[in-house]
């Protein structure tokens, strides 16, 4: 499984509800759309300022694409640079994104097993 993330901050007129409400109102559906048929999961993991320990963090969200190999991620990519579609998510990203504060690439996760929490 290949896991491409991408690190995203708003544009700093918008607040985090009005953010997250249109990205998962409009932009969610773009991707939902375009990934379809290439990618088996996509997810928005949203930052929570009131437990975060950084007051002004670098990103709002982390976007995550999970593919089933390396070919569909090439052609997922391939896809996604067809005119139309590249300028259909490059106008919805400019209502979102602060053009200058874009960040990704690919993970590897090794997990622990741990074990259960003991309760009191």
């Amino acid at each position: 499984m290949i896991k491409q993330v991408v690190f995203l901050k708003r544009r700093k007129d918008l607040d985090l509800a009005t953010f997250k409400d249109y990205y998962e109102a409009h932009h969610r559906k773009i991707g939902e759309r375009v990934l379809a048929g290439f990618a088996v999961s996509y997810i928005r993991r949203y930052l929570d300022p009131a437990h975060s320990s950084t007051p002004n963090p670098p990103f709002d969200v982390i976007t995550e694409m999970w593919f089933p190999d390396w070919a569909a991620q090439k052609a997922c990519m391939a896809h996604l640079s067809d005119p139309v579609i590249a300028a259909e998510i490059q106008a919805d990203e400019a209502k979102l994104f602060d053009p200058d504060a874009k960040w990704g690439g690919f993970l590897s996760e090794e997990v622990s097993v741990m074990p259960p929490v003991q309760q009191d």
